[in-house]
């Protein structure tokens, strides 16, 4: 049986990447299409109907978590992983709870990146064991956030309440991060109500009393 994988990552020389290491197993792997958007993802999903997505969290106009939520509602079949390429645990508790097959750091060696594929065609999760206890920890720290009556924000979250108590607009945040005025407001909107706040100016306020950005960078 050959997979079906669909690669989904904004930077061409990191497809072209895995898209060789690939072809080194063509008898085991088949790269069906390639996207550099969340949304073309979505539309490339629905049209080769892949096996496997290999899922790159940052991308722009719409990034993988928000692909992989829309993925995973139209075309619950297709197994998803998510790539990083940071050990960093800030989307990882709200990619499992998204059911994504797999996150991965975007450093994994051609023998990982075909073990990991033979496991998520057999239903398997596919996660290092830095990521696992990650993991454990991200889900300790949701309850005692939930105990205290708060939402976590998530990592992409927490660089936009940066950005705006550094000062920046929603246009400049939307060309920081290279998506839409739409979606920077829906974050924003997002983080008020997790923290309980009402505006712009009580989410600098704490910003800088959790010491998420000092004075010096306004």
């Amino acid at each position: 049986m050959t997979i079906k994988v669909l690669i989904a990552d904004d930077h061409k020389l990191f497809r072209q990447g895995l898209i060789g290491l690939m072809k080194t197993r063509e008898d085991f792997v088949e790269v069906v299409g390639e996207a550099e958007t969340g949304e073309e993802a979505i539309q490339m999903a629905e049209k080769l109907n892949p096996d496997v997505i290999l899922m790159d969290i940052y991308m722009p106009q719409m990034d993988g978590l928000q692909a992989a939520k829309e993925i995973r509602a139209r075309f619950p079949q297709i197994a998803i992983v998510m790539l990083t390429s940071s050990e960093r645990d800030g989307h990882l508790y709200e990619a499992v709870q998204l059911g994504v097959s797999g996150y991965l750091l975007k450093s994994l060696d051609a023998t990982e990146l075909f073990d990991l594929l033979s496991g998520v065609i057999k239903g398997e999760t596919a996660m290092t064991r830095t990521m696992a206890g990650k993991l454990l920890k991200a889900v300790a720290n949701r309850l005692a956030d939930e105990e205290k009556g708060e939402q976590p924000l998530t990592e992409r979250e927490l660089f936009v309440l940066r950005l705006v108590a550094s000062g920046a607009s929603n246009q400049a945040i939307a060309q920081k991060l290279s998506i839409s005025i739409n979606t920077v407001k829906s974050h924003l909107k997002n983080i008020l109500e997790k923290l309980h706040l009402e505006n712009r100016t009580q989410a600098a306020t704490y910003a800088f009393k959790h010491g998420l950005i000092s004075p010096r960078e306004k």
